[in-house]
């Protein structure tokens, strides 16, 4: 529980979270019978996270009703140019509402209005209804819409890409993100704007940065009419073609406000301590999950107890509760079989690693990131300027449907090959643009702009707001994050920043070590390939790992037949491709894909390849001959993974299981060995001037005192490399520098 005065109460943007889980989640996610659950799966992660990381006092969700509202009065054209969701998206909202039922959330939705304007309305009424003591209000849901009713005591958890990616967003955060506008001001903003989606005109001819400057010079729109009226001198001093726009369309900007600002005092009637967090009964809600086949969900209930509000209990004990929950985890895994007895042992002595790592934080240079955000600012802006000039038009570049009407109706590319949204149109998820990619030199500028756009606001402007007051961020290591057992991390999600190109190694130079430290990076070289080749027994990979020689070189030679000295770079960068590519179960198209080749050569090299490891290819169908037959594949440490889709009678779904059994044995060992170096480490090396800070995939990140820098970088190197003996050794590679994108390789000989 949280200690402290202040109540929380969150409100819960429903049809908002299950629209963007309907779009982010796989159609696969069904439940037995056939019917399609991702929309509600995704609810729920965001919900677990939500009711984990706030541990709200109160808790209520809103709806939207069918039919016209108020607004579509005020306006025929309303969302007219929405288009309809598909049925199994409307067939979902029934079964958020039982999962609520089961957590005890009251629902609350009124026929002539929005969800927005439900929550506006209980986040307005509600602090009154409590005097004492405060109420914070968080609203999660993955509409901007709500932005504008953040202010001192309501903050936006809003959802920015996927599901589990989200910010929370107070006062300082809102104006940040939309240029120093207050959230007050975001109604008149989007009066100015306008908002395609919901099919608000806005003045014609005004886009963001005009409605930003606009507000920032006026003040809001009523003063911007006010002093156009009187012909101010600050009137004056717009450009007659602005002023000739502003005074036309006055009319549409006085509608758009109307529809555009969220109403607070709708007709609903509740008291608070209805909206009371109670504990709920486990065993109903496993139930509930079972139904819908969300095993993975049924072992993270323990968690949402952390929310019940209990009298009475401090910092160390709540400390015990979170481990004593993570415990029974780990406890119900080993009873399942998911775990063995050693791995559920392993987990166990992990949980107080990741809690201590979890306490450090890792510092950050608040001011290198301010000026960085600039910088990618004005590489937006010149990459969004050569967007238009390719296409010789002006639009949206992150909305995806004006994206795809551009490129496929403007342009005229092919969209052959390529899927299509649940909406119908033909998507521009970046895998698909990769497809078309030689196609118009615009692709490779959208890519890039979405890259440096995804920088932007996954780190570089939230990283500063979420420092403490020391300059450190604090990460959150989910433990059980992925099937294969590896770990994740999130709020804020530091595993996924990007090692190579020019602007990811520029976010890692922000991350910096404390006074007389070094940050020191122990990176297993090459891991997953090591494991294949033990746990295949494929004796020419062995061999070349025993030499210690290069694997994609070796692999190319072998391959195309030519001594290691004729094998061009263009060949090894094919060897590689393909050597990763195996563990995941690439195909031929992918590979073809990947390596940049026809179809016809990836094959033909695929075929050479495993004739040339004939103990590669024997893995693989042996592997898949496992798992239909036991109905789970497994680590050679005995954690399993259950893939019931290994026998469905649709072909993708089956394959993807098929790609999933043959990756776990080797993805699931490299987690398990992980782990296990992380423990012995800790136990062995951890102090006030060794830390261990982050875990990226095969990588371990400390903060180490000068002093003992390389003594401690010795014994750790060692431990790692030593954890566990196989056919091939483990190798660690060893970085060390002032920042997480400066460091360099140092070689640190082990005995």
């Amino acid at each position: 529980m949280r200690t402290g005065k202040k109540k929380r109460l969150l409100l819960i943007d429903a049809n908002s979270l299950i629209h963007r889980a309907f779009h982010a989640l796989p159609s696969s996610l069904t439940t037995s019978t056939g019917e399609m659950v991702n929309a509600v799966y995704g609810f729920c992660l965001a919900f677990f996270k939500a009711i984990k990381e706030f541990k709200p006092d109160y808790v209520a969700a809103a709806f939207d009703v069918a039919g016209p509202t108020f607004r579509d009065k005020k306006f025929k054209a309303y969302k007219a140019k929405r288009e309809k969701a598909p049925d199994e998206l409307y067939n979902q909202m029934p079964l958020v509402k039982k999962v609520l039922a089961a957590f005890h959330v009251p629902v609350y939705e009124k026929e002539g209005f929005e969800a927005d304007d439900i929550i506006g309305t209980i986040s307005l009424q509600a602090p009154r209804k409590q005097v004492q003591p405060p109420l914070e209000t968080i609203i999660l849901s993955g509409d901007a819409d709500v932005f504008q009713l953040v202010d001192t005591r309501t903050k936006a958890y809003a959802l920015r890409k996927g599901i589990q990616d989200s910010v929370l967003y107070d006062e300082k955060a809102v104006e940040k993100r939309f240029g120093g506008l207050r959230p007050a001001q975001l109604v008149d903003y989007k009066a100015l704007r306008g908002d395609p989606s919901d099919n608000i005109p806005g003045v014609t001819g005004i886009g963001e940065k005009t409605a930003i400057a606009l507000l920032l010079q006026f003040g809001s729109l009523e003063n911007i009419y006010q002093e156009l009226q009187e012909n101010t001198e600050n009137a004056k001093s717009l450009k007659p073609r602005l002023r000739d726009m502003l005074l036309q369309y006055k009319d549409q900007a006085s509608i758009s406000r109307e529809l555009a600002l969220i109403e607070r005092h709708a007709p609903i009637e509740f008291k608070l301590s209805d909206l009371a967090w109670k504990d709920f009964n486990e065993k109903d809600a496993e139930q509930l999950f079972r139904s819908f086949g969300f095993r993975s969900l049924i072992l993270r209930l323990p968690e949402l107890h952390e929310g019940v509000p209990l009298r009475g209990i401090s910092r160390s004990e709540t400390k015990k509760q979170e481990e004593g929950d993570q415990s029974a985890v780990i406890e119900q895994l080993e009873r399942d079989g998911v775990l063995s007895k050693e791995i559920a042992e392993v987990e166990r002595k992990l949980t107080p690693v990741l809690r201590a790592m979890e306490k450090t934080g890792i510092a950050v240079n608040k001011e290198y990131f301010v000026a960085l955000e600039k910088d990618i600012r004005k590489e937006l802006a010149k990459a969004g300027s050569k967007i238009f000039e390719l296409s010789e038009s002006v639009f949206n570049v992150s909305s995806p449907r004006q994206l795809s009407v551009v490129l496929f109706e403007k342009l005229l590319l092919s969209p052959k090959g390529m899927h299509k949204t649940p909406g119908g149109i033909v998507s521009t998820a970046s895998p698909e643009l990769e497809k078309i990619k030689s196609l118009h030199p615009i692709i490779q500028e959208v890519l890039n702009f979405r890259e440096l756009s995804k920088l932007l606001n996954t780190y570089v402007a939230p990283l500063p707001l979420l420092a403490d007051k020391k300059g450190r961020v604090h990460t959150h290591f989910e433990q059980f994050g992925a099937e294969t057992g590896r770990l994740s991390s999130v709020s804020p999600n530091l595993q996924n920043i990007p090692l190579q190109g020019e602007w990811g190694k520029k976010v890692r130079r922000g991350f910096v070590c404390a006074a007389r430290c070094q940050l020191v990076s122990f990176d297993y070289s090459q891991m997953e390939l090591r494991l294949a080749a033990h746990i295949a027994k494929e004796g020419k990979m062995q061999k070349i790992f025993q030499a210690n020689e290069d694997i994609h070189r070796m692999t190319a030679s072998e391959v195309f037949g030519i001594p290691v000295d004729q094998v061009s770079d263009e060949m090894r960068y094919r060897a590689k491709a393909l050597n990763f590519g195996v563990l995941y179960g690439m195909g031929a198209r992918g590979f073809a894909s990947s390596a940049r080749i026809p179809l016809e050569e990836a094959q033909q090299f695929i075929d050479d390849y495993f004739m040339r490891f004939p103990k590669i290819a024997s893995y693989i169908e042996q592997t898949k001959e496992f798992v239909k037959e036991k109905g789970y594949t497994e680590t050679l440490f005995g954690r399993k993974r259950y893939l019931p889709d290994i026998h469905s009678f649709t072909p993708p779904i089956r394959a993807a299981a098929e790609r999933a059994a043959v990756n776990l044995p080797i993805q699931g060992t490299a987690a398990d060995i992980m782990k296990m170096a992380m423990v012995k480490v800790f136990q062995e090396c951890e102090s006030d001037r060794c830390r261990m800070l982050l875990q990226i995939h095969d990588e371990l990140l400390f903060e180490i005192a000068d002093d003992i820098v390389k003594e401690s970088a010795l014994k750790i190197k060692q431990i790692m490399e030593e954890i566990i003996q196989l056919s091939v050794p483990l190798v660690v590679q060893v970085k060390t520098g002032p920042t997480w994108g400066s460091m360099e390789r140092v070689g640190v000989k082990t005995p």
